[in-house]
């Protein structure tokens, strides 16, 4: 099978995400413990990161999002490593989910992760949203790794991810570095209660991505199970295509660097998902292949 548009692929049918790299990583024996995370590893140990990728593709995932969620010129350079190192890895990053991709599920398609400003702050705030940005600023810090990741769509990469946006001027100032680039992407929040982690209504954010042609689905992702069944329909609603992928309902101490709780994440949540307007979906972090090989064989039931 030739492997098409995703825009078109999920106007047919759901299309089965990844779960979380990074914790997959972790139960593999690697240390994240550090800002740079989970990005650490395109540097130091990048076929583990690529095994990580066949490891999803096997349990019957359909999109690899890259390990460039943690990339960032501002947090690879507070470590030492020069800008044009930093774009290498940003590459590198699409490269090796391309050849998890091509070697075991060739017809699957990459994600290019684009994380939130929070992410280099290592502190939590992408689930507070209480940046020290304007939108400008937000802007600014964007552009540079977005003007990379957008260059290796067509090339390895098929869609952008902006991932885990908690307030509605990280929304804006994405979506106006995207708009007119005429690169795919998805643009998805992180929410509870049915709004934005700052407090804002999920729906106006939404909204800002129904004027932006390149957006073809928006939703939420690291969050709650249960949040993501209240928020699923939100997205469907303004939006008509929802991309989903919550966390394992697990909190993050942002201290301590670790999860705390029980798992809360079930495939047969994706039933109520697809009703509600899902055509993409999957888990994030503490979500591993067993539970994505579950969720594929609930959406193909």
């Amino acid at each position: 099978m030739t492997r098409t548009d995703l825009k078109s692929a999920i106007a047919d049918r759901p299309v089965v995400l990844d779960g979380g790299l990074a914790t997959l990583l972790e139960r593999h024996g690697h240390d994240l413990a550090s800002d740079l995370w989970s990005a650490r590893l395109l540097r130091d140990d990048p076929a583990a990161v690529e095994r990580a990728h066949r490891e999803f593709f096997e349990a019957g995932a359909e999109v690899a999002t890259t390990a460039s969620y943690q990339v960032s010129f501002e947090g690879f350079g507070a470590a030492g490593v020069d800008r044009d190192e930093v774009e290498l890895l940003l590459r590198r990053s699409v490269a090796l989910a391309a050849a998890a991709r091509d070697a075991v599920s060739p017809d699957g398609w990459v994600a290019a992760s684009v994380g939130p400003y929070g992410a280099v702050l290592a502190d939590g705030s992408e689930y507070r949203g209480d940046y020290d940005l304007d939108v400008a600023g937000l802007r600014a810090f964007h552009r540079p790794r977005l003007d990379v990741l957008a260059s290796t769509v067509g090339e390895g990469a098929d869609v952008l991810a902006f991932e885990t946006i908690p307030c509605l001027a990280e929304v804006e100032a994405v979506l106006a570095e995207l708009d007119g680039t005429g690169v795919p992407a998805w643009l998805s929040l992180t929410a509870a209660d049915g709004r934005t982690r700052q407090g804002e209504h999920l729906s106006e954010a939404f909204a800002m991505a129904a004027d932006v042609a390149e957006v073809i689905a928006v939703g939420i992702n690291c969050t709650t199970p249960l949040d993501a069944r209240d928020a699923v329909p939100t997205a469907g609603a303004a939006f008509g295509t929802a991309v989903v992928y919550p966390n394992s309902g697990q909190a993050w101490n942002a201290d301590a660097r670790e999860w705390e709780g029980e798992s809360a994440f079930h495939a047969d949540d994706v039933s109520a998902w697809v009703l509600a307007g899902a055509r993409l979906v999957g888990g994030c972090c503490r979500v591993g292949p067993e539970d994505i090989t579950a969720l594929r064989a609930t959406l193909r039931a």
